[in-house]
């Protein structure tokens, strides 16, 4: 298997399958002496952890991140970081009743298919239990862009549709987003979520949610006009996630609907300082972000494994159907926020290293 590593100047390899003794990622390409230790990382891992509420996967892993390399004295030397995440909750038998079945929605065919092995075992490589080691990541490219950029950047996301359920972003709030499993910015919408959600797991099914991530105190001028558009770095970032099946950038698909004035952000000059009316570019225009609050959002699918029956073929090419028992989130959206964070966190250290690179 190759494409394991992501990035161009900040770069990172990701290592391991789900049910294997561990995962892991080894970060090239950042800065030295950025002050860091373990719990920078852990607070972020924490956050992604799984069993941590009813709503999702009960499978119990404390995700604790060990640096191996690249630090020392509490300072990055510049060299590569390594990290590794030890797997403590495998139950691979969950998955012996369809080893040589797959699953309708997943991986499991076409993977299968190119590489002409099924690793059963909670998915392999493919199973979103990689995405530990990018959370990782991307607490270490947060720590380097607040000593690089300052206090002023911030990089938050949220769930801003779970389901059929939406929110109501007016009443978008950081701290209430801490406060309740699902990653909710509107707190009169928790409670909605909990009997929604708990009443989709119970009827054996799952569902899809949209995240929302905002980024604050980022420069203007990140990003080239061409091949390398900060805005499809982030679409290509979030779209490596598993079970995500659409990004936007700002008004992004809604943009089609507006006319040319409602689109178009009016750009005005106050006491020295550029101001703009509106943010239907997202804070990147001609793929250079232009220093507003970038924002993007994603689309993540329903859970494949699911308990209700559903047809499927088994790896002889046989007519059969299937039912997944085991643990497993009913909406995998939710502890994709932090991941969507680590992804972001880690396209914009690498067009900061790159503008540097080229621009001084």
């Amino acid at each position: 298997m190759s494409f394991n590593t992501f990035g161009k100047i900040f770069r990172f390899t990701t290592w391991g399958e789900s049910h294997g003794p561990a995962i892991g990622c080894v970060i090239d390409g950042c800065p030295p002496n950025i002050p860091i230790s373990e719990k920078d990382i852990q607070r972020d891992m924490d956050r992604r952890r799984p069993g941590q509420s009813k709503f999702t996967t009960q499978r119990k892993e404390s995700d604790k991140a060990i640096i191996l390399s690249g630090v020392f004295e509490g300072k990055t030397t510049g060299t590569p970081i390594s990290i590794i995440i030890h797997n403590e909750d495998k139950r691979s038998r969950d998955y012996e009743t369809i080893k040589n079945k797959f699953r309708p929605g997943h991986a499991d065919y076409t993977y299968f298919k190119k590489y002409g092995i099924r690793d059963f075992r909670g998915g392999g490589r493919q199973s979103a239990r990689e995405t530990a080691c990018r959370v990782a990541a991307g607490a270490v490219a947060k720590v380097v862009l607040k000593k690089v950029i300052g206090s002023k950047f911030n990089v938050v996301g949220a769930v801003t549709q779970l389901g059929l359920m939406s929110c109501d972003k007016t009443n978008w709030k950081d701290s209430e987003i801490r406060k309740n499993p699902f990653f909710c910015p509107d707190k009169k919408s928790v409670k909605i979520w909990e009997k929604y959600l708990l009443a989709v797991r119970k009827s054996g099914s799952s569902c899809g949610a949209i995240i929302e991530l905002r980024a604050n105190g980022i420069p203007a001028g990140l990003g080239s006009p061409i091949y390398s558009k900060l805005d499809s770095d982030i679409a290509a970032a979030l779209m490596s996630i598993n079970a995500v099946k659409g990004v936007n950038v700002g008004s992004g698909m809604s943009s089609a609907y507006l006319s040319g004035e409602e689109n178009s952000d009016e750009i005005r000059s106050k006491s020295g300082r550029i101001k703009f009316k509106s943010n239907n570019a997202g804070g990147i225009l001609g793929g250079i972000s232009s220093g507003q609050e970038i924002i993007a959002s994603f689309a993540v699918k329903p859970t494949s494994s699911i308990i209700n029956s559903r047809e499927t073929i088994n790896k002889a090419g046989k007519n059969t159907k299937i039912s997944v028992r085991g643990r497993h989130d009913p909406c995998v959206g939710i502890r994709a926020v932090p991941i969507g964070e680590a992804m972001l966190s880690c396209v914009i250290l690498d067009h900061l290293l790159l503008n540097r690179a080229q621009c001084g």
